[in-house]
């Protein structure tokens, strides 16, 4: 199979999903501009506070996307590319495009309220705790999971890490100058590259190597990381996620504009096994793990905490949803493609090494690193390049993560002490706590349990817009099927993740995997039951 055929036929589906399909939900669900937003209404300058469309573009994006749809796609391609391929193109179009749009569609109908909030108004307090204890603890897992991939790859491409830090520091400048000195868009675009190159141009010259020990290494990084997102998830939006957001998305632009430059001239051929099985030799099935491995890139719940916990504060009219929310789920699908082909470039056993030897990252730095070195890039600025793009969406998703867990902590214990729990000052800190204490776990496991509670709240997720566009005597006929999918995956792979770490005696995951069931099982029956009372109202 050819590479590039692969991608334009994923490119030219997506767009007519966005022109048809896209259209198609909103005009069911009916936005309108007349209507002013959260960020308008309550616009406070830190949280709720309007954004270009092409600056929240970006900053969703680099939220939602992470190392998901890299890691995913080249983890899953062990089944063969082909069933990968498909679960993206459809995945992307009708599920997690849906859940998007629907999270941010349902979130400004209700001041900007999270997801959980959502669940209280359609399914009581006690619906809204457990989902947003259920959603807390994901959050937990996806934010020790990146910190694990960060901190392994500042150790071994030290480069990426001075990169990183320096991308950072010149973002908040970017920040401090657009908003306050307002240039044009153009101008501000152009400094913004080129802080982006000088970022490269930095990590490159002063690569940061914190201890000759890798090990050591590691662990210094994870402390840097903590104290990092600690200080970025209680800063104002405007002057950290929103313009290292928005820069990050010409990361990826590069990323994808030279890629396919690479695959123009280079012209691969996919070299892995179109179709492995359904099952591998480690034991794992294609359904449920298929699924659950490749999230971010088809379907993934933590969208949902972003587009409700920070985008539909920024969304300055609701018509921007549409982009924002169901647009960028198929750029992510398009990225997810990417890194497929980089998997698939390379012929079984040296993909099978460099898994074993680096894991997803390190496939998908060389793989594009080879794709760019045909026009003439460097090989070790592509691999710094490559692993800063990584990073910097990993680093992204974990202070979105942040201050999403914090938002849902402070909902959780609303009405308690505003100076003890729900105090955004004490409720990072203790997110915080809690994920240092799951990064002694290790990425591996940490990773295999995230991927299935993430496609669990993806089904809540679509369980509670369901819910709320009923009550509003709206059509969710797009929602149920793909609710019902998910839920069976989820539930599935669960059920496994927890024979599994009992067989293995990791208890702590056992315990969390287990309550995680238990909610799940509790809110999706009181939610179906909702569903259904409102169906047959609705007949009457």
């Amino acid at each position: 199979m050819n590479s590039l055929l692969l991608i334009i036929l994923a490119a030219v589906i997506f767009i007519i999903a966005y022109i048809t399909y896209g259209k198609w939900l909103a005009k069911e669900w009916g936005i309108d501009d007349s209507r002013k937003t959260p960020a308008h209404n309550r616009y406070n300058g830190s949280d709720y506070n309007p954004a270009k469309p092409s600056i929240l573009l970006g900053h969703h994006f680099s939220s939602i996307a992470g190392a998901n749809p890299i890691i995913g796609p080249i983890q899953a391609a062990v089944f063969g590319w082909l069933p990968v391929f498909l679960w993206i193109m459809v995945g992307s179009v009708f599920v997690g495009g849906v859940q998007d749009f629907g999270a941010i569609f349902a979130s400004i109908r209700n001041d900007g309220k999270s997801i959980g909030r959502i669940v209280e108004f359609n399914m009581g307090s006690t619906g809204k705790k457990l989902f947003n204890l259920f959603a807390w603890l994901m959050i937990l897992l996806v934010i020790a999971a990146f910190i694990d991939i960060c901190s392994k790859t500042f150790t071994s491409v030290p480069e990426a890490g001075t990169s990183s830090f320096v991308f950072v520091i010149l973002s908040m400048l970017y920040g401090y100058i657009v908003n306050r000195r307002r240039p044009s868009f153009w101008i501000s675009t152009i400094v913004g590259i080129v802080f982006s190159v000088f970022s490269i141009w930095m990590g490159m010259m002063f690569p940061m190597v914190l201890s000759a020990d890798p090990v050591i290494n590691a662990r210094m990084w994870i402390i840097i990381i903590l104290v990092y997102i600690a200080i970025a998830s209680v800063l104002p939006i405007w002057l950290l996620l929103q313009p290292r957001d928005y820069l990050n998305s010409f990361l990826l632009y590069a990323l994808i504009i030279g890629t396919v430059a690479g695959l123009l001239i280079k012209n691969p051929e996919i070299n892995l096994d179109m179709f492995t099985g359904f099952k591998t030799a480690s034991g794992d099935y294609l359904f449920p793990m298929l699924f659950v491995t490749l999230t971010s890139g088809a379907v993934s719940g933590f969208h949902c905490l972003v587009a409700s916990g920070t985008t539909s504060k920024q969304i300055d009219k609701e018509s921007h949803a549409r982009i924002i929310g169901y647009g960028t789920m198929l750029i992510e699908g398009l990225l997810a493609i990417v890194a497929l082909i980089t998997a698939g470039y390379f012929a079984a056993p040296e993909f099978s090494k460099l898994m074993e030897t680096g894991g997803p990252v390190t496939v998908f730095s060389k793989g594009i690193s080879e794709f760019l070195a045909v026009v003439k890039v460097p090989q070790k600025s592509a691999e710094t390049f490559v692993s800063l793009t990584v990073t910097a969406f990993a680093m992204t998703s974990m202070d979105t993560a942040t201050r999403i867990g914090r938002y849902l902590f402070q909902e959780t214990f609303d009405g308690a002490d505003k100076f003890v729990l729900s105090n955004k000052y004490v409720s990072s800190l203790i997110t915080i706590g809690v994920v240092w204490a799951l990064t002694l776990t290790g990425y591996p496991r940490i990773w295999s349990l995230f991927g299935t509670a993430n496609q669990l709240l993806a089904a809540l997720a679509l369980l509670a817009i369901g819910a709320y566009l009923m009550r509003q005597r709206k059509n969710a006929s797009m929602i149920v099927v793909p609710m019902i999918l998910i839920y069976a995956v989820a539930i599935t792979a669960l059920i496994l993740e927890i024979r599994r770490n009992i067989m293995e005696m990791n208890i702590p995951l056992a315990v969390i995997a287990t309550g995680l069931l238990v909610m799940s099982a509790i809110q999706f029956k009181e939610g179906w039951k909702i569903l259904s009372s409102m169906r047959l109202h609705k007949r009457k």
